[in-house]
């Protein structure tokens, strides 16, 4: 095998890995939001089950709330700017 192959299987086989999912960061980040936005909502849903057994203190019921409703919000609106993106890339001339 000469030296011009053998370079081109090395390069190859370096950028293999470039290509799988999940390897850019993009994909990382978007995934540890979505992580993080579950794990607040299972959270504040744990503390209104606590709550309603009489378990929780009532403190921690509203901080929990609070944080999952600014949670949901956050997602909402990111959700609508995504929508109103897609939409004007829809209304541009071709």
């Amino acid at each position: 095998m000469d030296s011009a192959a053998l370079s081109a299987v090395q390069n190859y086989t370096a950028s293999k890995s470039a290509t799988r999912p999940g390897t850019t960061p993009g994909d990382s980040m978007f995934g540890r939001v979505v992580s993080d936005f579950a794990q607040t909502l299972a959270q504040g849903e744990h503390v209104a089950q606590q709550a309603m057994v009489g378990d929780a203190d009532p403190h921690a019921l509203v901080q929990a709330l609070a944080q999952t409703e600014l949670a949901v919000e956050t997602a909402v609106t990111v959700r609508n700017k995504v929508v109103e993106a897609y939409q004007e890339i829809l209304r541009m001339p071709v």
